[in-house]
């Protein structure tokens, strides 16, 4: 079989994923070599290289290139050990728990693993996470206090609306689905504090649990340690959170004399390390939130999960005869309702052709997000992912009050009984608001309908567990909403295993959707680079937050989305 060479290739054992990003030769790697690799910053699913986002400098790296780049060095005998220099990170505990996986298998072949942590600042907790999966912790000089415990912070927008004279008109299905507090309210409501105390314990466990096994302590240990908040390396190290502190220089020479910097390594050839594939599989990748139309980013940079272009990559890997099965890679927080849908039947329609269709979860997979792989042959997300968030909102800003304190004048003329539905200077009559909660009931049904048919569950069992709230993989799995635990490795397994294949078999991923066309990247580069340059810097991911909560309310319709972003620090 003669397999793409601009794709993504997946070893069988621990998650030997490998990206062929160019069709070069590849350095020569002498035997004994470590491979030095970065860690930072953020990443981004989709894989496919853009021309034009480098020549911009706007191009973030693809997470699936990291671990490949780990995967491949597990494999290869010519590397003695991994070094790794990790900075702030801008990823989710999903991502995080995937990181720390990939370095778990390096250690199970006999790599040897030394993490340097150059973060600089307190609260590295997320850095930390993944640091501690390798055999040595190191600190830089000037990094202090890492570990300082998990934290949330939520803000609510509710009191900004009254002083601008906005009425927020809300209509929701499901008590946790508290999106619409964060926009129209002024605190959290029990239902919301229940919710996300629920998931900072479950991530707090898995951290706490992570970092004890990791450093061959006791949960209860790392608990007390973290109480009682060690600043200084020789703090650190006396509760066995580190092993001390050196340059990554050093870091590096405690593996080896001979190093290879992570950018040369990215084009060996994996041939080079025993690669055969038996079969392809299409990778189909749905981040962002959730819109109608084409295009994969958003004004600010973002990706965007579009229904045309994701429900096409779908079809078209079901339609492909040299794609033996499709492992849909999900990170979003939902948005609109009826894209979530056309989505879900184009996933439908691929999983008619008789190929297995399994769905991989990255951090979130919530609301619209959950909606679209709801009826997958099975879903697979890490303990630490988002998932869920079975619920429905609507919001009408009413904004005649903002209009009399600027002075503007508005008349208003309608036909049809429920007509002032459209009109934003005057409030719903209760006619008006009947039909609104009507119509988004219908959508929670069909969601709930959706989930019930695709995860096999009652309607009841789907009500109970929905309502709006969101889980972690860890929850969902016992409540029937994901299948296994584990990233894009697990996925693969889980794929081969409905195909038939053997464990170790080697198969190739190919990315979808295609490599966008040069007048869309010109048009969305240029875009994005705009949009960006007139933000305050660090700005853009709180507006693609804010875009996620807000996505629906132009269009005046029900919205699938978490009810809450969650960021723990």
């Amino acid at each position: 079989m003669k397999f793409l060479r601009r794709g993504i290739f997946f070893f069988a054992t621990a998650a030997l994923l490998i990206w062929w990003l160019l069709p070069t030769a590849g350095p020569q790697v002498q035997r004994g070599s470590v491979l030095a690799l970065q860690l930072s910053g953020s990443y981004v699913e989709a894989a496919a290289p853009s021309f034009l986002a480098r020549v911009f400098g706007e191009e973030r790296q693809p997470f699936i290139s990291v671990l490949s780049e780990l995967a491949k060095a597990e494999r290869d005998d010519r590397i003695s050990g991994v070094a790794l220099r990790i900075r702030r990170l801008d990823i989710g505990w999903a991502m995080a728990q995937e990181l720390r996986d990939a370095i778990a298998g390096l250690r199970a072949a006999g790599k040897g693993t030394v993490a340097l942590l150059e973060t600089g600042a307190l609260g590295a907790n997320l850095e930390y996470y993944v640091a501690s999966a390798a055999d040595e912790v190191l600190l830089s000089s000037g990094t202090s206090g890492p570990l300082v415990g998990l934290g949330m912070e939520f803000f609510f927008f509710g009191g900004l609306w009254e002083k601008l004279g906005v009425d927020p008109e809300v209509v929701v299905v499901g008590e946790y689905k508290s999106a619409v507090e964060v926009l129209a309210g002024t605190g959290m409501s029990p239902a919301y504090r229940e919710m996300a105390e629920s998931l900072l314990d479950s991530i707090w466990g898995e951290f706490v649990t992570g970092i004890a096994e990791g450093r061959g302590l006791e949960p209860r240990a790392v608990r007390e340690a973290i109480d009682s908040s060690p600043v200084t390396a020789e703090e650190l190290e006396t509760f066995g959170l580190v092993d001390g502190t050196d340059s990554f220089e050093g870091a590096v020479s405690r593996l080896g004399k001979v190093r290879i910097d992570g950018s040369d390594y990215q084009a060996v050839d994996p041939a080079e390390v025993g690669f055969a594939p038996v079969a392809q599989f299409a990778l189909v990748y749905g981040s962002g939130t959730v819109v109608m139309g084409e295009g994969l980013q958003s004004p600010t940079g973002g990706q965007r999960f579009s229904s045309d272009s994701v429900s096409r990559a779908l079809i078209d890997a079901a339609d492909d005869p040299s794609i033996d099965a499709i492992v849909f890679r999900v990170d979003s927080p939902g948005g609109s309702p009826l894209a979530s849908e056309i989505i879900w039947h184009a996933a439908e329609r691929a999983k008619s052709r008789g190929k297995p269709l399994v769905a991989s979860v990255s951090n979130v997979a919530a609301s619209g997000g959950y909606y679209v792989l709801a009826g997958a042959d099975a879903v697979v997300a890490s303990a630490g992912s988002l998932v869920g968030s079975i619920g429905v909102y609507m919001i009408r800003p009413q904004i005649g009050g903002l209009l009399d304190k600027l002075g503007i004048g508005v008349a208003s003329l309608t036909r049809g009984r429920d007509a002032e539905i459209l009109v934003s200077s005057r409030p719903l009559t209760a006619s008006g608001r009947a039909r609104l909660e009507q119509e988004v009931q219908e959508v929670y049904d069909l969601f709930v309908t959706r989930v019930s048919e695709g995860r096999g569950l009652s309607p009841a069992r789907v009500d109970a567990v929905g309502r709006g709230r969101v889980w972690t993989g860890a929850q969902g799995i016992e409540r029937g909403l994901v299948d296994e635990l584990g990233g894009l490795h697990a996925a693969v397994r889980v794929a081969k295993r409905e195909l038939g294949l053997a464990e170790d078999a080697d198969v190739a991923l190919i990315p979808h959707p295609a490599p966008r066309s040069l007048s869309e990247e010109v048009l969305e580069v240029l875009q994005g680079s705009v949009v960006r340059a007139a933000l305050p810097p660090g700005w853009s991911p709180l507006v693609e937050r804010l875009q996620t909560l807000t996505a629906a309310l132009a269009q005046g319709a029900p919205a699938l989305v978490p009810p809450l972003v969650l960021r723990i620090r």
